[in-house]
């Protein structure tokens, strides 16, 4: 769902485009060029034709509700740009998703979930505990600085929907003298908007403080208590350090 685009035209001096446009679509599956460019296509229009500057990031909001699976990204009459970035709320097919019969990562951000809120993020990005795939480095995970006083570190996740959680994965691959000593998981089912990183906010248990490895993909299951349906988790780390990927596997709650 789509909420802003920025059209980069750095280094275009003389020949950025005068004007953009931006419309998108909504296609199932994976339709090949022939289909996509196709009159049949009902192409919406996101962006108006807007006029453009030349070597500069023109940001432009917008806010449009449906599911967009393409865009087609329009240039008048012609020129160099050199990035288009769109930004906006993920929204995954949730249909075939259940269809699967199996576990959803409820922590990934591919299916909608969000780092809202952490500790640090000093040396790695918090978001980057939920991306797809495997960290590539260390810097491709979430890495907090020594602490230098009591307390932990921690970061909250807003999972892509409720479910009772069935596993989790912490992987701390390629942190291996900057890895947790320890980890722990609370989970909070939300009922509005409430600022979680208040203490006064009910979060269950539901994985106890258990030690880690460096470079090392940790599996709990078992290990797991009931803490029922789930919107959002704490990870806490102990007492500090890197963590590569958060894995959260679970059944959605309608």
């Amino acid at each position: 769902m789509i909420r802003g685009v920025t059209v980069d035209t750095s280094y275009f001096r003389g020949n950025y485009p005068e004007h953009c446009s931006l419309e998108g679509a909504t296609l199932d599956g994976l339709p090949t060029v022939e289909e996509l460019t196709a009159e049949s296509v009902q192409w919406v229009p996101l962006l108006p034709q807007m006029a453009l500057a030349g070597d500069s990031q023109n940001n432009f909001p917008i806010k449009y509700d449906e599911r967009v699976t393409h865009l087609r990204f329009k240039i008048y009459p012609d020129g160099g740009v050199a990035r288009l970035r769109v930004y906006g709320i993920v929204s995954p097919d949730w249909d075939r998703l259940k269809r699967s019969g199996g576990d959803i990562d409820l922590a990934a951000a591919e299916n909608g979930a969000l780092v809202v809120s952490c500790s640090d993020m000093f040396f790695g990005h918090r978001h980057n505990l939920i991306m797809p795939g495997r960290a590539a480095n260390m810097s491709d995970g979430w890495e907090t600085k020594r602490r230098r006083g009591p307390g932990h570190d921690w970061a909250i996740i807003k999972l892509a929907r409720r479910g009772v959680i069935h596993s989790v994965e912490v992987d701390t691959s390629h942190f291996k003298g900057n890895f947790p000593e320890s980890c722990s998981l609370e989970a909070y089912s939300a009922g509005g908007d409430q600022d979680l990183t208040d203490l006064s906010v009910p979060w269950v248990n539901l994985l106890s403080r258990t030690k880690l490895q460096a470079h090392t993909r940790h599996y709990f299951d078992r290990e797991l208590q009931d803490a029922g349906a789930a919107s959002h988790l704490r990870f806490n780390i102990f007492p500090d350090g890197g963590v590569s990927r958060l894995r959260v596997y679970g059944k959605l709650v309608e």
